[in-house]
């Protein structure tokens, strides 16, 4: 007689069955069956192993940008590596009558379980500036790649230089530089890639040591500390304060009302459809792109749709907020999903857009 072949849990100790409730910023009800806590790189060639065994795998860090079922039959890995470390710095060097191209820059490897606003405020602290206008972001390092983060005017691959991955099916550690990891409007190579194929371990920042301000988005131009400051006199902190004031005006908190922040992407088309549309709706919200294509703004497309406040059972569209679905408590992905169905639908009919869903919908 054959033996029976072993399940998941009967091939590594450090499995257990968890529930993932409290690991998603929806707060959506989730039991995983099988969960390894990843908390070093030496545990690496198991999440390989296993992932062979399993066939699948749902790697899981702040669980800020992801959708779960009620219920997780296969592997999970929840990433929960540490630390910060300054690996190198170049200076401004000239050899000669004309001025360096070279600039001054900070190397920084963060390990991908760190939070992300924790870092955020770290290299604040530390005189690393770069990031504070992603302040308040949920979720952690080793996330912020796979979505290319972005808020007020910054976008995460203008910050990087690198990302360090395990290649899940070759086993290996692999480095890909900014231009490899090829990023796109919250896009990158590893949310493109199957489900399976990246796990980020660490990530390397490089942040320029002659600082400039961000301050083109119109909601930190309006801040009251911010306009009545000269540019020049502007601090980093500063910046990430009111960052951390508008998103708290204006964004619910996950650990009060579960959300993942932008449920929906703003659309982007043509300048042809923009100035169809704007020639219909005169207030329409829409911002032109370098490449001759314009962002349409997709809360006020659902707000416009009467949205905004609208409350479905246990999950609603929030009253700040229209971009942001909120988990009232106890709601499934089922329940949330349909609500998104409706407001999509609602879009396509008064607009003739298509909303795309930000977070990850994990089957």
């Amino acid at each position: 007689m054959s033996n029976p072949t072993p399940s998941l849990i009967d091939c590594a100790a450090s499995l257990s069955s968890l529930s993932l409730t409290r690991y998603n910023t929806l707060g959506l009800a989730c039991q995983a069956k099988h969960v390894l806590t990843l908390a070093s790189q030496a545990q690496l060639p198991e999440v390989t192993a296993l992932v062979r065994k399993a066939g699948g795998v749902l790697v899981l860090g702040g669980g800020s940008n992801v959708v779960l079922p009620a219920t997780l039959e296969g592997l999970v890995v929840r990433v929960a590596l540490k630390g910060i470390a300054a690996v190198a710095e170049s200076e401004q060097t000239s050899t000669s009558d004309q001025p360096s191209q070279e600039k001054a820059f900070w190397r920084i490897d963060v390990a991908a379980g760190e939070n992300w606003h924790a870092w955020v405020e770290t290299a604040t602290r530390n005189g690393w500036f770069g990031l504070e206008n992603l302040a308040l972001i949920p979720g952690t390092v080793g996330a912020a790649p796979v979505q290319n983060i972005g808020a007020y005017g910054v976008e995460l691959q203008e910050r990087i230089e690198s990302v360090t991955a395990w290649h899940i099916p070759e086993g290996k550690l692999v480095t890909l530089s900014r231009e490899e990891c090829d990023f796109a409007y919250r896009d990158s190579i590893f949310k493109r890639a199957l489900p399976g194929t990246w796990l980020i371990v660490s990530v390397r920042f490089l942040l320029a040591k002659q600082w400039v301000p961000v301050l083109t988005y119109p909601d930190l131009k309006k801040h009251p500390v911010l306009t009545s400051l000269e540019s020049t006199g502007v601090k980093a902190q500063q910046i990430l304060d009111a960052v951390c004031d508008i998103r708290r005006a204006k964004l619910p908190d996950p650990d009060i009302l579960g959300n993942a922040g932008s449920f929906f992407k703003n659309p982007v088309v043509s300048e042809a459809r923009y100035r169809a549309l704007k020639g219909k709706f005169a207030d329409l919200v829409a911002y032109p792109q370098p490449d001759q294509t314009f962002k349409l703004a997709a809360g006020w497309l659902i707000e416009r749709c009467g949205w905004k406040g609208k409350r479905l059972g246990r999950v609603g569209v929030h009253d700040r907020q229209a971009l942001v679905l909120v988990n009232y408590g106890g709601a499934h992905a089922s329940e949330l999903l349909s609500l998104a169905q409706e407001v999509s639908a609602s879009v396509r009919a008064q607009f003739g857009v298509e909303l795309e869903v930000e977070p990850v919908v994990v089957s």
